[in-house]
């Protein structure tokens, strides 16, 4: 018998993982690193060379003989489509397979418009990004889309989302696709900010909650270094957990006292206008809070501890290394912030916050795009995907 690993172990789409650490390899190297013998790694890496997934580096590597040639992940090979589409407006973006953003768009575009005119929108936007930059539908790897409401991932389709009527149970990725000629994966908005944010943020943390505070609330779940969906996607639904200081709320959902409908941005635009200021939305409470205004401010900042007082209860169950803030509501800063740490870190149990971080978004508004773009990446990439493309 071969002494060689299993070729379902060290394939050519695990050659492939290996390299897209962005550190280029020689095959003696591969060869070492796998166990695999020469020959096998140069036929794999041939594959993956035809497939245009992988490049020879910039410059040979001397060793004492021959320079040797060093093999790269050419993160150029295909494009990836992400769109984050929020509850009034939209980001499109087209990255490389690295998400490098090679364009992007946004516009205000209410998800409550529907399906067909909302998706349409992302098509003629995407169709009008790739011509623009001479790119055609055939180097297109995949599609990912992020949406305001409950998702079951395993079929992309929207479940009885609150704020998106016409959309439940609409076949998101069958309409997308065979529009746009490729794979289209879909999740919880959230869900995929948590993802942009790991991976461009800080991807070495094994445990990260990404809260956004916008026209809504929710959270997304990182664990393990792996999204964490739950039994049917819903993971993650603070916003209707209830407050009890807000029992005589009634939330969007029907039910009272939930904490979106208290200290989302939808609610904290509510109770400015109740007050006789301009407030449409999450966007005109912090115009308010840059200029100034008191009690902007205030709000802002109780939003904070009553958001803060449902993340020390996950906290104490969850134990997160790392919590990320992010949304429209987070761009006030240090005012949001405050009133979340003040609860976690008197609420929560000494062990649990001993080194726990709570921070902004480092990718801000492009949280969505990015995750998007890495739920596509890390599907097309699988070890056992590339192997049956280029088996195929």
């Amino acid at each position: 018998m071969s002494s060689e690993p299993s070729g379902a172990v060290y394939g050519a789409g695990a050659l492939l993982s290996i390299l897209r650490d962005g550190q280029a390899r020689t095959r003696a190297e591969l060869v070492q690193m796998t166990g695999l013998a020469r020959s096998t790694v140069s036929q794999r890496l041939d594959a993956l060379m035809h497939h245009r997934l992988i490049m020879p580096a910039g410059d040979a590597i001397f060793s004492g003989g021959r320079p040797a040639t060093a093999f790269a992940f050419n993160s150029g090979a295909r494009v990836v489509l992400g769109a984050d589409l929020g509850a009034t407006h939209a980001r499109v973006a087209v990255t490389d397979l690295g998400t490098e953003i090679i364009a992007e768009r946004t516009a205000d575009l209410p998800i409550d418009r529907g399906p067909e005119p909302t998706l349409s929108w992302l098509v003629e936007a995407f169709t009008e990004l790739l011509a623009t930059h001479d790119l055609t539908s055939d180097q297109i790897a995949g599609v990912g889309v992020g949406l305001p409401g409950p998702v079951e991932h395993s079929s992309g389709r929207p479940v009885n989302p609150p704020i998106m009527p016409g959309w439940d149970g609409f076949p998101v990725p069958e309409w997308l696709g065979s529009r746009l000629g490729a794979p289209v994966l879909v999740d919880n908005d959230v869900n995929i900010m948590a993802l942009g944010e790991h991976w461009a943020g800080q991807p070495e943390v094994d445990h990260l909650i990404f809260v956004k505070i916008g026209t809504g609330i929710g959270c997304g779940i990182v664990s393990e270094r792996r999204l964490h969906r739950g039994a049917q996607g819903a993971a993650g639904d603070i916003g209707h957990i209830r407050v009890t200081t807000a029992d005589d709320v009634v939330c969007r959902c029907g039910n009272i006292g939930c904490l979106e409908a208290l200290a989302s941005g939808s609610a904290l635009a509510g109770q400015l206008r109740a007050a006789g200021l301009r407030a449409e939305g999450s966007r005109d409470v912090i115009e308010l809070v840059r200029a100034g205004n008191v009690q902007a401010v205030r709000l802002v900042r109780q939003a904070g501890r009553e958001i803060g007082d449902v993340l020390a209860s996950i906290v104490n169950f969850f134990n997160p290394a790392v919590i990320v803030v992010g949304g429209d509501v987070s761009e006030a800063g240090e005012h949001v912030l405050a009133g979340v740490r003040e609860v976690i870190y008197s609420r929560s149990l000494p062990l649990a916050t001993h080194d726990l971080s709570i921070r902004s978004s480092r990718l801000g508004d492009r949280a969505g795009v990015v995750g998007a773009a890495v739920m596509v990446i890390e599907h097309v990439l699988a070890p056992h995907t590339v192997d049956r493309a280029i088996a195929g």
